[in-house]
């Protein structure tokens, strides 16, 4: 991988605003009107629900580790940024986009494996795909990246900031989830992986129930929690507009503490002298503790707060329109138009 995520394709090439990303998918559908209007689709993220689920169908039978299969759903994604899906078989998409990441992540599937296995999950969409036809997709879809294959992902965040915020692996795991999830939105299009990893920590203090083994995925549900959250990323704002003010500096986003490698340098962020949440919680309670002292790191490290607030947003949004997903609706649509355009053969 890069070393140095400031300087890769990703941040340069891959990274739009959410105006930007509307603008490109308008464009493709303004390509052919006639096609879209013949072929009705749901909604985006229920489209992206169902996607992740045959990506993690196929990564199980394969036993493809999560890296390589996070680093697949980014590359369908910037794929459908440059070709319409209606024009295209999602499911040889998904197929190619895991055996390409697999190489670029070092664990290498044989491509008549893939083709396999492909065919036993999907016989009805997939049955006149072989190896041929992989291979060429995979040119198509390198292609239409530019080669800009590198992806820099969320989890070294988590996996490097679990120790400084005392996370218990229950709370670890959540926030993992919460990685995980945010693969189905269009935030790996929008902003920066260490961006998105201090969310998905944040959810996980905040929102974790040890009631509920979901962790993060009950989000939605523990008003409490997101209560919690928005005050602490209110207040972390605050403290850092404050601090900047009075050293006379831009309180705005910038680069915050980190090595070449996109990684958190190592620092003394001391959780003494933060103020309260202002939530009225007790803030002897261990829960309101660390959660003051991921406050105050946050105000003292230069981090995008604004952009943190609409991460937690579009994750909580997800989870609520998670629960009017229905799988079948979305099947049958997709179904339509590769028979109906003959594009499973």
């Amino acid at each position: 991988m890069a070393a140095n995520y400031w300087e890769s394709t990703q941040r340069r090439y891959w990274q739009f605003t959410k105006e930007e990303l509307a603008a490109m998918r308008q464009k493709l559908e303004d390509e052919d009107p006639n096609l879209v209007h013949m072929y009705p689709l749901p909604q985006l993220r229920h489209i992206n629900i169902y996607l992740n689920q045959q990506f993690n169908r196929l990564a199980k039978r394969l036993g493809v580790r999560q890296q390589a299969l996070a680093t697949a759903q980014v590359y369908l994604k910037r794929f459908y940024t440059r070709v319409e899906i209606r024009r295209t078989n999602p499911y040889l998409l998904v197929a190619t986009a895991l055996y390409l990441a697999c190489k670029m992540e070092e664990c290498p599937q044989h491509i008549r494996l893939i083709v396999q296995e492909a065919r036993g999950l999907w016989p009805e969409t997939f049955h006149g795909q072989d190896t041929s036809k992989l291979g060429e997709c995979e040119f198509f879809l390198i292609s239409e990246m530019s080669s800009q294959l590198i992806v820099h992902q969320p989890y070294r965040t988590l996996t490097q900031l679990q120790g400084e915020f005392n996370l218990t692996p229950e709370e670890s795991q959540a926030a993992w989830q919460a990685i995980n999830d945010h693969y189905m939105t269009d935030l790996p299009l929008l902003y920066p992986p260490h961006i998105i990893g201090l969310t998905a920590i944040l959810l996980a203090i905040t929102c974790y129930n040890r009631q509920n083994a979901a962790g993060a995925a009950n989000a939605a549900g523990n008003s409490g929690g997101l209560v919690m959250a928005a005050n602490a990323l209110a207040h972390a704002q605050a403290q850092s507009q404050a601090r900047a003010a009075a050293m006379g500096g831009n309180s705005g986003p910038g680069t915050p503490n980190l090595t070449s490698q996109g990684s958190f340098a190592g620092g003394n962020f001391s959780s003494q002298g933060g103020r309260e949440l202002g939530d009225g919680s007790n803030p002897t309670d261990p829960k309101i503790a660390k959660m003051q002292r991921f406050t105050n790191w946050l105000a003292e490290s230069n981090i995008d707060i604004e952009g943190m607030i609409d991460c937690t947003q579009e994750i909580i949004s997800f989870y609520d329109c998670h629960e009017q997903y229905e799988d079948l609706v979305v099947r049958d649509n997709i179904k339509r138009f590769i028979k109906a355009r003959g594009l499973d053969k």
